[in-house]
């Protein structure tokens, strides 16, 4: 790497840590504001509002990672145009070609850093905090009811005790015909090894050709059609989830016959938020390109959180609609980040067209 893509590299890394410095602060300050709504009830305390505001610190930067990246770039690129030096680049036959490859470059080392912290750190943290705070505040109202089906059955888990214990537990079993068979209504379930649940304080009821049946059981042994391994993943929200969950919920889903299509476009939303990251670097480019006198620096990064905010809400909006119309999953997550990425390398091709 010659010393000219070391010295952009290293402004444009710092303008990266200089925006997370901005962002992460203020939009944590934002989570705690909402968390201090809800102190005091159902036990939920100050030092328990800090604690899920911290462990979903992680989930916030990987979130404002494209946002990082724009004004980043630009607050790095901008400083360098505000002294003349890119000027003197430009004059010098530094393509902004080359500029971009050195911007997509940090983009990349960006990008696969909170790949990772995203993978390892803000999921884990963010599903314990989740925990914390439903624990702490229990939704009375909310229906935490967890279905699944596969084989003629389907089986409805009304709560998980601690995250792992379900409790009040309907079991349904069909014929070939999707005839009802047997109805089981247990009050809980042990979970064993290799897939066996032990019912507790059981009521089964069957249908024959020779009548109706019930009886009433301690206990009763049930091979499980839900891994229990996937348990706590089921009752967090698709955002939460790492790729590798996701990836394998989604699996589960589509060979139990349920709906996957939120989990879909949440997996191929997190492999296309890197694309939208090298994007947003490239979009800083044509801020700092034009003329030093026409805007000072704060206009344009003024400009760059309004494009910033409109690309989340555009993009938010695509995903809430393909999900409504069940549209295709990796265009839903992946087309909009790609469409991005293809305008800026256009403008950036435009520039060195234009020579400005």
């Amino acid at each position: 790497m010659r010393i000219l893509e070391r010295y952009l590299l290293g402004n444009l890394l710092l303008g990266f840590a200089a925006a997370a410095a901005l962002l992460l602060p203020l939009f944590s300050t934002l989570d705690l504001v909402g968390e201090l709504d809800d102190i005091g009830d159902a036990g939920y305390r100050l030092g328990q509002a800090l604690q899920v505001t911290l462990m979903t610190l992680p989930r916030r930067a990987v979130e404002l990672g494209p946002f990082i990246a724009l004004l980043g770039g630009i607050a790095a690129l901008g400083q360098l145009s505000m002294s003349q030096e890119l000027s003197v680049l430009r004059t010098a036959g530094v393509s902004a070609t080359r500029i971009g490859l050195t911007a997509l470059l940090a983009g990349t080392l960006l990008a696969g850093g909170l790949g990772a912290l995203d993978e390892f750190v803000a999921s884990p943290l963010q599903q314990k905090a989740i925990k914390l705070r439903a624990y702490a505040k229990p939704d009375n109202d909310k229906d935490d009811s967890i279905w699944a089906r596969k084989d003629g059955q389907v089986v409805r888990i009304g709560s998980l005790a601690t995250g792992r214990v379900p409790n009040h537990l309907e079991i349904f079993r069909f014929d070939e015909s999707n005839r009802l068979q047997e109805y089981i209504l247990a009050d809980r379930a042990e979970i064993q090894p290799g897939g066996l649940w032990q019912l507790h304080d059981v009521r089964l009821k069957r249908w024959s050709d020779e009548g109706e049946s019930v009886e009433r059981l301690e206990r009763l042994e049930w091979r499980a059609i839900l891994p229990d391994s996937r348990l706590d993943e089921v009752t967090l929200p698709p955002a939460s989830l790492s790729a590798r969950q996701l990836r394998g919920y989604v699996h589960f889903l589509q060979n139990t016959g349920q709906p996957s299509i939120q989990f879909e476009i949440a997996l191929w939303q997190k492999l296309g938020v890197p694309i939208l990251t090298l994007a947003m670097i490239l979009f800083a480019l044509p801020f700092t390109f034009a003329p030093v006198r026409s805007t000072g620096l704060g206009s344009r990064l003024a400009l760059g959180a309004l494009m910033g905010l409109l690309v989340y809400i555009g993009n938010e909006s695509l995903v809430s609609l393909g999900q409504l119309l069940k549209l295709n999953a990796m265009l839903v997550g992946l087309l909009p980040a790609l469409v991005l990425l293809g305008m800026a390398l256009a403008l950036v091709r435009r520039f060195d067209r234009g020579k400005p």
